[in-house]
């Protein structure tokens, strides 16, 4: 005797293909145009902040001021990898 409960799909077996972000291309590339990269204070707190940024504009590595809450005050902040 099978009884159906109302809204309740059957089971389906697995049929192999990938589904998702996988499917449609959204994962990131491994060599992207736009990384994700790290920035460490420089004042040795060890304060990060993360960002992207574009390597054909930037290729070398980033230094940007920015404020750092553990010494109160604006200092460099440099890309680490």
């Amino acid at each position: 005797m099978s009884a159906r409960v109302a809204g309740v799909q059957p089971y389906r077996e697995f049929n192999g293909t990938m589904t998702g972000a996988r499917k449609e291309g959204l994962m990131a590339k491994h060599n992207d145009v736009r990384p994700i990269i790290k920035l460490r204070s420089t004042a040795g707190t060890g304060t990060t902040y993360v960002t992207r940024k574009n390597r054909r504009n930037d290729p070398d590595r980033l230094v940007i001021r920015k404020y750092d809450a553990k010494v109160r005050q604006h200092v460099d902040f440099r890309e680490e990898r």
